[in-house]
């Protein structure tokens, strides 16, 4: 809150933080979405009513506690600027925290004009495109800003195409305490399904071995591979024979390490 007569804001921590002055030049934004709304409204107006006061009072908290200037609201979400990249990372973070609705983040970094009260630059495209590739509790980040923030577990999902936007950008699911971690597809433009990124290199031989994996999906519908840290050939089979099948929606591919966890986790 703003105290009487000091022109400062306070978080839960009860420590002042200056109010954060409108970045310029390159900056860093935070785009969010609730998923979902237009579903909630006709359902129970009163209660998305009471719910929305809740979002809008916790984004504004964790933006204002982490240094950035929330300069836009967009019905059910909100537009943030930061100077900072990480703070606007731990700002999403803090936020996903304590939202009890389903809230999309996306975060992109770029020069930006600031005309008055708003910005204007491809940038804010870009974030706007990275938020809605996403799902609700989910936050990702642009390559533009996955390279400049540290000591932030990051699982890279590779080249993704994004409506509107000439070429792939690359994107990165921010991973922490408190979070979760599993999301269905991202929606995106990408002629493949599912968040397995694509292999960096090409695929060559074990033929044989692609066909069995393929044919025994359209048989039994669901396959389960292990794979290990040093050897990586049973995932990168995995990779290509979900890129060379075409996989209904009841085909689900899963990968688990030799200890039992979510090799993508």
């Amino acid at each position: 809150m703003f105290s009487a007569g000091v022109c400062s804001v306070w978080h839960s921590a009860c420590v002042s933080v200056p109010p954060a002055a409108e970045p310029s030049g390159v900056v860093t934004f935070l785009f969010t979405d609730v998923e979902g709304s237009t579903r909630r409204w006709e359902s129970d107006a009163d209660a998305m009513r009471i719910a929305l006061a809740a979002h809008d009072e916790t984004l504004r908290a964790a933006i204002e506690a982490h240094g950035g200037w929330l300069f836009k609201h967009t019905g059910d979400g909100v537009c943030a600027a930061f100077a900072s990249p990480r703070s606007a990372v731990d700002a999403a973070e803090a936020a996903q925290r304590e939202l009890e609705l389903p809230v999309r983040m996306g975060i992109a970094t770029g020069e930006a004009e600031l005309r008055g009260a708003d910005y204007f630059g491809a940038v804010l495209n870009r974030a706007a495109r990275v938020m809605a590739a996403g799902h609700g509790g989910q936050i990702l980040l642009a390559e533009s800003t996955a390279v400049l923030v540290s000591g932030v577990d990051l699982v890279d999902l590779g080249p993704r195409r994004l409506r509107d936007l000439p070429t792939a950008v690359a994107l990165f699911q921010v991973q922490a305490p408190g979070l979760r971690t599993e999301f269905p597809p991202l929606r995106t433009l990408d002629p493949r399904s599912g968040n397995l990124r694509r292999q960096a290199t090409s695929f060559i031989g074990r033929e044989s071995e692609v066909a069995d994996v393929a044919a025994t999906l359209r048989k039994n519908k669901k396959i389960t591979s292990t794979t290990s840290a040093t050897v990586s050939i049973n995932s990168n089979c995995t990779s290509e024979t979900e890129a060379r099948i075409v996989v209904v929606r009841s085909v689900k591919i899963e990968r688990f390490t030799e200890d039992g966890s979510d090799a993508f986790n």
